[in-house]
């Protein structure tokens, strides 16, 4: 198949795949994977692949072609080409939750001198790695990651970059209780899909939505999430989009919990399971056991709140998430308080603080946690992030845990 060919027969592919004939567009392009002889054609249907295959939640076959897509850019010799399959490489890796190896891969693409295009992926390469050091619930380094990616989306114009930004800046203020922002970034990036997204793919809005939906349920707009919960799964639905539905079936579950109806969370949690283990998203199983856990504990199952308790344990250790297992010790030592088991009570109270400091989850202004409830925060220059209202106090002339970090203990 020569240049020409591999490049129609590409473009017949996208256009079966932009009709929702997925699995015909992945023949297509398999058969030009198997009979092109023009590498840079190859290399083409590779990201084609790769990204169908991020969009079904086929995880491990994403990393498969990623791979041999790194040895076809070593072939063409070109450094924009080896720095985009690099990153392609790390989100293969965000996607299997491998978040030291997303945050490496990432590292790599940064150091490499290509041209303008390789320069153009610096935004999407920051915003691989700012999902993964949240993924490891290290707020700081996140933070500051998203915050390069959205001065990429802005010195590029890319309005797709900055959406899917938004999104994980919704997702981040999700995690440490600002509910404000949580709900403010996913709108924004709605906006963007209203005002831009003429051409995108559904999925921009269906993910909007979906972040929307997870900020009005923190929020008791319980009416609110549903609506966004309801639109997201429908596009999610109508493309075959299994990771996108797992997590709608997590919000839904979440929404009828938070009216107390366990009985009619149960199953949605059970679904939303089993497409998070079919498609390997570890991170949204601990999600989903939190909320199978706070089911339990509503109907004073202790013990089998306990059993979900020790599966997300493992998972959340196993991926070195750590706001995760602060959750579990902070669920552990409500139903150790119930039972009246000291010892194990005091365990897990240790545990959590020591998860606190880790984390850096108080404020260095007023000592009080950060991510206990609902808080205004901001953050400064350097990432550091306090309450609102002690910035608006205090005042700063700089950042006071930059500060503590720079003091060096003398000799003693």
């Amino acid at each position: 198949m020569g240049q020409d060919q591999t490049k129609q027969q590409i473009e017949k592919g996208l256009h079966l795949y932009q009709s929702n004939q997925t699995e015909k567009a992945l023949r297509v392009w398999m058969r030009v994977l198997e009979k092109s002889a023009d590498p840079a054609g190859r290399f083409r249907v590779l990201g084609c692949l790769i990204t169908a295959h991020a969009e079904m939640g086929r995880y491990k076959d994403m990393l498969k072609f990623a791979v041999v897509q790194i040895d076809t850019a070593r072939e063409l010799e070109d450094p924009d080409f080896l720095t985009e399959s690099y990153l392609n490489l790390a989100r293969s890796n965000e996607k299997l939750c491998e978040f030291q190896k997303t945050i490496s891969y990432c590292k790599t693409c940064l150091n490499m001198q290509g041209t303008t295009v390789s320069v153009q992926l610096n935004g999407q390469v920051s915003l691989s790695m700012g999902n993964a050091f949240l993924g490891l619930s290290i707020f700081q380094k996140a933070l500051e990651c998203f915050e390069k990616a959205l001065r990429y989306a802005h010195n590029n114009d890319d309005k797709m970059l900055e959406c899917r930004v938004c999104c994980s800046l919704g997702n981040f203020y999700t995690q440490i209780k600002d509910y404000e922002k949580a709900l403010f970034f996913p709108c924004k990036a709605a906006e963007l899909v209203n005002d831009y997204g003429k051409g995108w793919s559904l999925k921009y809005r269906a993910m909007s939505q979906y972040h929307m939906a997870v900020a009005y349920r923190k929020l008791g707009r319980l009416a609110d999430a549903m609506d966004c919960c309801e639109e997201s799964m429908k596009i999610a639905l109508q493309h075959g989009d299994r990771p996108l539905q797992a997590l709608c079936l997590l919000c839904f579950a979440d929404i009828h919990r938070s009216r107390r109806d366990v009985q009619t969370a149960f199953p949605r949690y059970d679904s939303s399971m089993s497409i998070m283990t079919e498609i390997g998203n570890r991170l949204g199983l601990i999600q989903v056991l939190l909320g199978v856990t706070k089911c339990w504990m509503i109907q004073k199952e202790l013990d089998k709140a306990l059993e979900s308790i020790e599966k997300a344990q493992e998972l959340a250790e196993g991926l070195g998430n750590k706001l995760g297992l602060l959750k579990l010790h902070c669920l552990c030592e409500k139903i150790y308080r119930t039972k009246e088991q000291q010892r194990e009570l005091r365990d897990h109270v240790v545990k959590f603080h020591e998860c606190v400091e880790e984390m850096e989850l108080y404020c260095g202004m007023c000592g009080e946690s950060i991510g206990e409830k609902n808080n205004q925060l901001q953050a400064l220059p350097c990432s550091h992030f306090f309450h609102l209202k002690c910035l608006q106090t205090n005042g700063t002339r700089g950042c006071p845990n930059c500060r503590r970090l720079s003091v060096k203990p003398g000799y003693v």
